[in-house]
């Protein structure tokens, strides 16, 4: 791989276009956007200043040393089948994904996973974001290394199995506590109370997790496992809330008495 590769990018999403503008900001040449949606295409196109296509066939065509798979993970495949890689580093972005599904596609390929939650209208930073990176050969873990380096300080090494846990801890992490968020912003609009009554103490929740373990950090009544607190609080809620309710504080407990022993 040269000092400035070429880059043709599969995907127009949230993914994608932050894939993209970390590409753009770190110097390196996007030459061709794809996606099956024109618009989309369209747009992204228009912000890294390069050609689009919704044609597979205008990957195969188009002189890249490199192919970035930003789709998402239920299409992927059926795109990738359409397109004639030549040998070219083929890289997939997907935390769920094994590296193995390349394997059919292109001699040189390997993995690029930011650790993040991404949405086009957010553009991120990614000098600080943790990019877990997977090749097929050695020499092929180098040139993604470097790659990677350019774009962030936080890059590790990680199989395809290291990188499911990541992926399904990140789902803990984020997806699961942002419908906690949606869960609590539906009760304070039951209330009458707006929801950024809450975002001091969201905010200090993500702040005590820099200086203590999760462990740690947790408190409320399902530590003490308080029945007359938690019954309460399950009596304002539907069944299946206090069913969600239940089943999570009854882990918190159990963690906690796991951690004391």
């Amino acid at each position: 791989m040269g000092e400035n590769p070429e880059f043709a990018i599969l995907g127009s999403g949230n993914l994608a276009t932050n894939m993209a503008m970390a590409l753009h900001k770190a110097g390196l040449h996007i030459s061709l956007i794809y996606s099956k949606e024109a618009e989309h295409a369209q747009r992204l196109a228009a912000l890294v200043d390069c050609k689009w296509t919704t044609q597979p066939e205008e990957v195969s065509q188009e002189e890249t040393d490199i192919v970035l798979s930003a789709l998402k993970d239920d299409i992927a495949p059926d795109v990738w089948r359409q397109i004639n890689f030549r040998d070219r580093l083929l890289l997939h972005t997907a935390g769920s994904l094994p590296m193995s599904v390349l394997d059919s596609h292109s001699r040189n390929h390997g993995v690029i996973y930011p650790l993040m939650t991404l949405s086009k209208n957010r553009i991120l930073d990614f000098s600080n974001l943790p990019l877990l990176i997977e090749a097929n050969s050695s020499q092929n873990l180098q040139r993604i290394k470097d790659l990677a380096s350019r774009m962030s300080h936080k890059v590790y090494v990680a199989s395809s199995e290291t990188r499911g846990k990541a992926h399904l801890a990140a789902v803990f992490a984020n997806n699961f506590s942002n419908h906690m968020y949606a869960k609590a912003s539906e009760l304070l609009h039951d209330s009458g109370l707006p929801f950024e009554v809450l975002l001091p103490l969201i905010d200090e929740t993500a702040n005590k997790v820099h200086q203590l373990t999760p462990a740690e950090a947790q408190t409320g009544p399902a530590i003490r496992y308080d029945q007359n607190i938690m019954a309460k609080h399950k009596a304002m809620l539907s069944p299946d809330d206090a069913a969600l309710y239940q089943a999570i504080s009854l882990s918190i407990h159990q963690m906690m008495q796991q951690n004391n022993q």
